[in-house]
């Protein structure tokens, strides 16, 4: 059995565990991640990066189906799913095997296998025969391992029929038919890929609206676009149970009314909620807070055990790899001596990646309201951007919510062309504590999407010149 010494070691090596070994070791701290299977977690092998890859395959088959717009005749367009899976999967493994060549630049010592705290000090690594092949002594322990599509009792996941987004990323085939329970990101991007390639998909949702955390007139809008994409849309819907039967699913829905009724498809995709992986690794015996299946922190990541910190999924919402590398960040700095502020929960962006694309970042305009601000609320529709009509994409709106008193940005909602690359400036605009007039008496290049920003800011103050 193999010992070492260390500062720092981090259990799990997803986008918050690889980011704080990195930052620990470039603060000096001597650090070893620890991780079973792939460098870059979830997020970089089964998540974040593949799906894009996948969603960016839909969008091409989207381009190929309406190529006519743009004066191309296409015909005959055969699909190869082996080979979408497999360009996504190249896409995973290129980015995963970079962790490595980073960890090998910074000086981090990877340790492969199952992390586990054995006391505040001391973690084992254990192989996938529960052996103990490693023992990690280390004044700092930071718990990164994550989380897991959530199991809902009467929803049997079985992987073949009844399955999660794990599964979703590597079809055999495309399915004729999909039934895909949860609205959230997750659920609505896996509805846009199969949807482009001819799937007939019906989601379901608990909530009145789908995407239900964001503003309501871009879930309304998001809605509006993919009934036009021919996908079936149930909120305010209950799923009872889901099971496989002969070659495929049977759903049972409770809608509003308090009525039943069966749905049958090829598949169903479970996309409602998380949980984390908190088991097994050694948080009970060592007195670590859990609230409602996740480890409680202070704002430096710190457990309530001295020496033993949490950060990403595992340490609750938003489950964003954004906001997982900025809590490793802030863990490490905090270990190392540095000053920090801790992570601001109240500028953390959200991006779904579908088309049109939703990001926002703040307060929605209800929540404003809820706060006691009295707001001002411009929008600027795409339908009035002369580059989303240039790139066939004049879909959706840009709406930022301001505070009326003191000209605070306290929210930005987009729908649209690329918008998950336009609320960057957003984030900085109220990380500077950018008023609205700053923003639209900012220049902005034309013709840009990001125009739509500058005129939006403009239309809350009754300066709006283009519409």
């Amino acid at each position: 059995m193999a010992q070492h010494q260390a500062d720092l070691v981090v259990i799990g090596a997803g986008p918050g565990g690889y980011v704080a070994a990195i930052r620990a070791s470039q603060l000096g701290l001597k650090t070893i991640c620890v991780e079973a299977e792939h460098l870059g977690g979830i997020c970089l092998n089964w998540g974040c990066i593949p799906t894009k890859a996948l969603i960016k395959n839909a969008e091409y088959m989207h381009f190929l189906n309406h190529a006519d717009d743009f004066g191309f005749t296409i015909k005959g367009v055969d699909v190869d799913c082996a080979k979408i899976v497999q360009r996504s999967r190249g896409v995973a493994n290129q980015m995963s095997n970079g962790i490595g060549f980073l960890f090998k630049k910074y000086k981090v010592q990877h340790v492969t296998g199952f992390g586990v705290v054995k006391n505040p000090g001391t973690v084992e690594v254990k192989d996938k025969s529960g052996a103990v092949t490693d023992t990690i002594a280390a004044k700092n322990i930071i718990v990164a391992t994550g989380a897991r599509p959530r199991m809902f009792p009467g929803i049997d996941v079985d992987r073949e029929r009844v399955i999660t987004s794990h599964e979703a990323m590597v079809p055999k085939e495309i399915p004729k038919s999909m039934i895909v329970m949860g609205a959230g990101a997750i659920g609505i991007e896996f509805a846009y890929f199969y949807n482009a390639f001819g799937t007939k998909v019906t989601v379901i949702e608990m909530m009145k609206n789908i995407l239900p955390i964001e503003d309501i007139e871009v879930s309304k809008e998001l809605e509006k676009h993919y009934r036009k994409y021919g996908v079936e849309m149930l909120t305010e819907t209950r799923v009872i149970s889901a099971k496989t039967v002969g070659k495929g699913v049977e759903v049972v829905i409770q809608k509003k009314d308090g009525t039943q009724e069966t749905l049958k498809a090829d598949i169903a995709l479970n996309a409602i909620g998380i949980q984390g992986n908190i088991e097994n690794i050694g948080l009970e015996q060592n007195g670590i807070l859990i609230e409602r299946g996740f480890i409680k922190t202070d704002k430096f990541m710190q457990t309530n055990v001295p020496g033993i910190f949490a950060i990403g999924d595992i340490a609750g919402a938003p489950w964003l790899a954004h906001k997982a590398s900025a809590e490793g960040i802030v863990a490490a700095e905090f270990m190392a001596g540095h000053h920090t502020d801790g992570v601001n929960y109240n500028n953390i962006p959200g991006c779904t990646y579908c088309q049109p694309q939703v990001a926002s970042i703040g307060m929605t305009e209800a929540k404003a309201k809820e706060a006691g601000y009295e707001v001002k609320v411009g929008k600027f529709p795409f339908t009035a951007a002369g580059k989303a009509h240039a790139i066939g994409e004049a879909k959706g709106f840009v709406k930022m919510v301001f505070d009326a008193k003191y000209g605070e940005l306290l929210g930005a909602h987009m729908i649209g062309p690329d918008v998950t690359e336009l609320i960057a400036e957003m984030g900085l605009a109220r990380a500077l504590e950018a008023t609205g007039p700053a923003i639209f008496k900012t220049m902005h290049a034309h013709p840009t999407l990001s125009e739509a920003i500058m005129e939006a800011a403009a239309a809350a103050y009754g300066e709006a010149v283009n519409f």
